[in-house]
């Protein structure tokens, strides 16, 4: 619900220094939200996989992520479209930024009322079941995945960070920087035009994400993302080519064709080392304590690639220029490359298995569930 209250958000007009207070309230909660469903729907999807096909099985909840994007991005461009609003010209009161942006956000309640009604309809996995049948559910599942698992906490977490750094990069930030004023050192892009782009771009993430789960399949988690994580180093070493304002041109002199390679080049990259991740994560923990483990690693994650990415990228690009927005993402493509170097392969583990051969008495029986 909190996409929708935040279509009902008074302005920083009428309450004053409230009003972004609450809107960060609001992303807190969609935060909480997300973690919290995107772990249950990997587990759900994973722990019912066919066998040798998890990482296909386990990455059509990764697909939310682009098709959310399109409908989001798609109901805006639409807005643009019927209310003639065009970034570059329009003032502070068209109708556009004075209501019209409010829109998708209130539509988002038909999606909300959706995905309730598919949550109640679910039931527990196999796998956690039997794990409930042999008396192994624990009570403190944070504690105990703190107590048994921290090495793999630290893994997941840094497996993720690039992917999410990647992600805000490539959505959030290169937004800003894209339509941002020419003035100030940015692009000057119609907000209109670069939605174009994005929607064309978004496909992209959207085609490889199925891709990845095969190739992770195929490969192995471990190697495929390693290839992968090398790719996004790479790619994160062109930011200068492709974001200089004297190769890509400004305003509406700006080249579209070089900013789609560029968008087109990271979001398949984004695509590839997000589709696995569905089964990766999950694949690092023992069954008690799998949704906690997975769900801390990814938000987690997403505090330290996604949440401060935006806003360290906007810093350096205008300190440095764009290509230390790319070095950044260099940097945090290092650290997931150390953490799947660190970590051992999960293909081929029996999910039920996970953790088992650890010596009898290892987890203490006040954190076991009374049979």
């Amino acid at each position: 619900m909190a996409t929708v209250l935040i279509g009902l958000l008074p302005t920083y007009t009428s309450i004053g220094i409230v009003a972004p207070m609450l809107l960060a309230l609001m992303r807190f909660c969609q935060g909480l939200g997300l973690g919290g469903e995107w772990s249950g729907a990997s587990l759900l999807a994973g722990e019912n996989s066919r066998a040798g096909k998890r990482g296909f099985d386990s990455m059509w909840p990764q697909l939310g992520a682009p098709f959310g994007f399109l409908l989001a991005n798609g109901f805006f461009f639409m807005l643009t479209m019927t209310m003639n609003y065009d970034s570059t010209q329009a003032t502070t009161n068209h109708a556009f930024l004075s209501w019209g942006w409010r829109l998708p956000f209130l539509f988002s309640a038909v999606i909300v009322a959706l995905g309730l009604y598919v949550r109640f309809k679910l039931h527990e996995t196999p796998s956690f079941q039997r794990t409930k049948n042999r008396g192994e559910v624990v009570k403190a599942p944070v504690l105990e995945v703190f107590r048994s698992s921290w090495r793999d906490l630290i893994r997941g977490t840094f497996i993720m960070l690039a992917t999410y750094t990647l992600f805000y990069l490539m959505t959030t930030w290169i937004l800003s920087y894209a339509i941002g004023k020419v003035a100030l050192g940015y692009l000057g892009i119609s907000y209109h035009s670069f939605l174009v782009v994005q929607l064309i771009t978004i496909c992209a993430f959207a085609l490889t994400i199925p891709i990845s789960g095969l190739l992770g399949d195929k490969l192995g988690r471990k190697r495929f993302l390693l290839v992968v994580t090398v790719a996004i180093i790479a790619f994160g070493l062109s930011f200068g080519f492709f974001l200089d304002p004297a190769r890509m041109g400004t305003g509406s002199s700006a080249n579209l064709v070089l900013m789609t390679v560029f968008m087109l080049i990271g979001m398949a990259l984004m695509g590839l080392t997000f589709g696995i991740q569905s089964a990766l994560l999950p694949e690092l923990f023992p069954t008690n304590v799998r949704y906690t483990g997975s769900a801390i690693s990814y938000n987690v994650s997403s505090i330290l690639g996604a949440a401060v990415a935006p806003f360290i990228a906007a810093w350096l690009a205008a300190r440095f220029g764009p290509g230390s927005v790319g070095l950044y993402l260099v940097a945090m493509a290092v650290l997931t490359l150390i953490a799947l170097i660190t970590t051992h392969e999960t293909r081929d583990l029996d999910l039920d298995a996970i953790g088992r051969d650890k010596p009898a008495g290892e987890v203490p029986e006040s954190v076991l569930v009374d049979a």
